[in-house]
């Protein structure tokens, strides 16, 4: 069981312009065309920009049986020191100056605030990871836990 489990998906409201775009481009295509071949663009299009939205939100952040998942990659709690909160106001300096290239960077633009967690582990070369996630305060708390 999870202790915290976080999909990163995009906001509802986006739906109804990106699947309008989709019906517009598509009804385009559908002036040009008789037939048959008319109805294709609708039966394609729809579902690429759904998919595309699903696609975009299906990034989890997970804490579980002692590791952190962030989308693909995963750290073990054990390597984990100072965990700061990034208020969403603050995320312009943080991903501009203050950005470490090494750092492991996993940014969703339609989620505000983030959570920087810096490393312990001598091996690792990346100094700390820096990601989206929506309740960053209880996610801290949980990692900050001995």
């Amino acid at each position: 069981m999870a202790a915290f489990d976080e999909r990163l998906g995009v906001p509802l409201w986006w739906w109804l312009p990106v699947l309008g775009v989709a019906a517009l481009l598509a009804a385009e295509v559908h002036m040009g065309y008789p037939g048959v071949r008319s109805w294709l663009p609708y039966l394609l299009l729809l579902p690429l920009a759904a998919a595309a939205l699903i696609v975009l939100g299906r990034t989890r952040v997970r804490l579980a049986a002692g590791e952190l998942w962030v989308g693909q990659a995963h750290l073990r709690t054990g390597f984990i020191g100072d965990v700061e909160v990034i208020a969403a106001r603050d995320k312009r300096r943080v991903l501009g100056p203050e950005l470490d290239p090494a750092a492991f960077l996993l940014h969703r633009a339609w989620i505000g605030p983030m959570l920087r967690v810096r490393l312990t582990d001598p091996d690792d070369p990346t100094p700390y990871w820096i990601f989206s996630v929506r309740r960053p305060e209880k996610l801290a708390a949980l990692l900050r836990e001995p």
